[in-house]
């Protein structure tokens, strides 16, 4: 009925007959099936159509006076752009590439800044349409690998821009991935893995051979603007409980390095897992031997001050084997390894916590959820046996020695397994990674 009204509506308002409505009814059924075709049939390949790519102009002849008496006007020039654009905007990202190859006029479309940010706008709130994907490295000696696609349950062959080896630093935020080389660490990158557009940095200040490094990036959407962070730990010469840190932002309406704030810690050390969230800085430390109860430890600094780290120190929930921060609707999610009591480097289980309160020294975990049984069958007794990462509300969790891929939604408070990932293990040793990202189509580096 309320659709009957509109185009009852329309008619008396637009001089449009009721005939040519009703075949634009008609013509929106086809629509439907048009863009359910892309979507079902979308290519296992994310490169077989580059985002750039422009379909060939159409080319006609004229038509005879037989054929002109035949012919029906097009109903795609009745429909106008920012119609099209709305059923367009409905798509799963991957479908809109397939979309962009129709014609002309659909490419520029999906290629507009328009479409670029009210599609993004349309998928911020239906948070359904779109969720984060989780890249799968496949490889040791090459980043090669899959990029798993939660709406329509797909896995794509992906190719990453910048990234050498498997083995990088990645971090990611709100479209954003940003790549740091594991060797001279002075190679970073950011970049839009979906877009493939990419940018090096310049080299961070603070001694290129450090012990550790933890990499970390924060977009501001709205500013189209970003920062990276990189926390670099050395240990002292001749004393092991001693270790130097040292903090170096890089912003990008500045495109500068700061070294915001320098320490030594005593009986910890920095290690490779850091976030940003909200101005503050968090980052796991390592204990190297001290009186601490525990493995591990999270430092919460405020990117505006240049306090003493320890004075924001906040221990972990409980003894953990391995700990992945992450960054969820600003929220700080810490996935754990949980150690057995009588050996801490045996895992047991595996937990997923959330800091309320904030930062800076005060806050207190919230357990979240812990694996069951089922699930973690399979993930080795290793005291650092998987790889985490997540973004909205999802976490992912796999194992370093299978490509399964394990999600949890922190909403409906589910465990499920994804969908197979298309590669079989070649040899026992074999070691599969990877990393979760916001596929965007309006982010630029």
């Amino acid at each position: 009925m309320t659709q009957a009204f509109s185009f009852w509506f329309l008619s008396e308002n637009s001089g449009l007959s009721l005939t040519v409505l009703f075949s634009l009814l008609h013509f929106r059924f086809n629509y439907a099936c048009v863009l359910k075709q892309i979507w079902m049939e979308a290519e296992t390949s994310w490169t077989h159509y580059p985002y750039n790519y422009v379909p060939e102009a159409e080319t006609y002849s004229e038509p005879s006076d037989d054929e002109t008496k035949d012919q029906t006007f097009s109903m795609d020039t009745l429909l106008p752009d920012d119609l099209l654009e709305r059923i367009l905007s409905f798509l799963p990202i991957a479908s809109i590439f397939r979309a962009g190859t129709v014609c002309k006029r659909w490419n520029e479309i999906v290629s507009s800044r328009r479409f670029l940010w009210n599609f993004s706008s349309n998928n911020n709130n239906n948070s359904a349409s779109q969720r984060p994907w989780y890249f799968m490295f496949t490889s040791t000696d090459d980043p090669s690998g899959y990029a798993y696609d939660p709406v329509i349950k797909k896995w794509y062959t992906f190719d990453l821009p910048c990234i050498e080896t498997s083995n990088w630093f990645v971090a990611s935020s709100c479209g954003l991935v940003c790549f740091m080389d594991n060797d001279c660490r002075n190679k970073i990158y950011v970049s839009n893995p979906i877009t493939k557009q990419w940018r090096r940095l310049i080299e961070p200040p603070g001694h290129r051979s450090t012990d550790y490094t933890a990499l970390s990036t924060s977009m501001n959407r709205a500013k189209q603007s970003y920062s990276v962070s990189v926390v670099k730990s050395k240990q002292v010469q001749g004393n092991f409980f001693q270790w130097e840190l040292s903090i170096h932002l890089y912003s990008s309406e500045t495109m500068t390095w700061t070294t915001s704030l320098t320490d030594v810690l005593t009986g910890w050390r920095g290690g490779d897992e850091s976030v940003i969230i909200d101005n503050v800085l968090y980052f796991l430390i390592y204990s190297t031997g001290g009186n601490s109860d525990h493995r591990h430890g999270l430092i919460a600094s405020n990117l505006s001050s240049t306090s003493s780290l320890m004075s924001s120190f906040i221990p972990m929930p409980c003894s953990l084997t391995c700990g992945r921060l992450m960054n969820l609707k600003e929220r700080l999610v810490v996935v754990g390894g949980i150690g057995k009591h009588d050996r801490p480097d045996i895992i047991k289980g595996i937990g997923i916590w959330c800091l309320k309160g904030g930062g800076g020294g005060g806050g207190e975990w919230q357990e979240m959820a812990r694996m069951p049984q089922r699930y973690f069958q399979g993930f080795g007794e290793l005291d650092d046996v998987f790889a985490s990462s997540g973004s909205d509300d999802v976490v992912y969790i796999q194992s370093y020695g299978s490509p399964a891929l394990l999600t949890f939604d922190m909403k409906l408070k589910c465990w499920k397994w994804s969908q197979k990932c298309p590669v079989s293990k070649k040899f026992p040793l074999q070691l599969f990674t990877g990393f979760c990202f916001e596929p965007r189509l309006e982010i630029a580096p």
